[in-house]
């Protein structure tokens, strides 16, 4: 192909759609966007034509930019505002939680049965010593365990407690994708989870273990299960697509739902933080510390389950809009 011809030829239209992607929406006229769609339409085929026949790096890189420019035009961004904000928060990050609930009970009744077995495993000083040895118990029981909460100042601490906890939450979610990297960070937290109670448990000091942990725990806990369910129901999802989808839409379904997840539990960490870093080491009688811990993580959960509950009776889903999404079909 003569290149030198083809952009002589089409120079002019290329030129005019520049000049209408240029000029500010409310100026166009009805004959102006007909135009816009038909040059944009025939200068996306012009770039097809180039880059099969002779690519030259800067002309397909300039049609390219033509191209993207003109379809944002056309096609532009909603934007962010408040009533997308608010639906985010009303509707689509609880109801993706209470969607997937049948996968956070899952990994909760595991964790949680998982953690009551090691806790009595570990109770036996003799199972005790064969992973530390008799001074590190000793350290633990006395001042270890309850220090820790006192290590560093409280909003240092909080930060410290938040991005961490983000950071399992991140590996459950998107590890579950691939299931074995989800199943290996709870299996650390749960052992580490078991051991240390066991000691305390079997030590005679319950009261501490159960008075410290649980006061954030219930609420931490709760996001890394929600984190880990979500994420191994994105790998179902790939497994078991269903009748109406392939296994790349049930996946990109499912993945779609696990990003407004993992958004939404950002804040809720944060929440989870403030409660280990402020709540947890102070010096308020261990009741009212509990009552704290339960009164949050309560809110936390109805507010999943009213907003998941009115998001699926109103069938609202956070996914792309009917019109977006790709028409079904019975795929056996």
């Amino acid at each position: 192909m003569d290149l030198d011809a083809f952009v002589t030829e089409h120079g002019a239209e290329w030129r005019r759609l520049q000049s209408l992607i240029r000029r500010r929406r409310r100026t166009l006229t009805a004959a102006d966007v007909d135009d816009l769609v038909v040059l944009y339409r025939r200068t996306a085929a012009h770039l097809s034509v180039v880059q099969s026949r002779s690519p030259d790096p800067v002309l397909v890189a300039w049609l390219s930019r033509l191209v993207l420019d003109a379809r944002g035009k056309l096609t532009p961004s909603t934007g962010a505002s408040w009533s997308s904000f608010a639906r985010f928060w009303i509707s689509s990050f609880p109801g993706e939680v209470y969607r997937a609930r049948k996968w956070v009970f899952g990994v909760t009744a595991a964790f949680i049965g998982v953690a009551a077995v090691l806790i009595a495993v570990f109770t036996d000083p003799e199972r005790q010593l064969m992973l530390l040895d008799q001074a590190d118990i000793n350290a633990l029981v006395e001042q270890d365990f309850a220090a820790y909460y006192s290590s560093g100042a409280p909003q240092n601490f909080s930060f410290a407690v938040w991005t961490n906890n983000a950071w399992v939450s991140a590996i459950c979610l998107a590890g579950g994708m691939l299931v074995l990297p989800a199943v290996y960070v709870l299996w650390n937290n749960v052992f580490n989870l078991g051991l240390v109670g066991g000691i305390m448990i079997g030590h005679g000091r319950a009261d501490t273990f159960f008075g410290l942990i649980l006061v954030h725990g219930m609420l931490e806990l709760t996001c890394i299960f929600v984190a880990a369910g979500v994420g191994l129901r994105v790998a179902w999802a790939w497994l078991a697509p269903g009748r109406y989808l392939t296994r790349g839409q049930a996946f990109a379904r499912a993945g779609r739902s696990a990003i407004v997840v993992a958004i939404g539990l950002v804040p809720v960490l944060l929440v989870s933080g403030l409660v280990e870093g402020f709540v947890t080491p102070s010096v308020l009688p261990t009741v009212i510390k509990l009552f704290l811990g339960a009164i949050v993580w309560l809110a936390f959960l109805a507010y999943v389950v009213v907003g998941g509950l009115l998001a699926e009776r109103s069938g609202q889903l956070a996914d792309l809009d009917e019109l977006d999404r790709e028409a079904l079909a019975p795929t056996v």
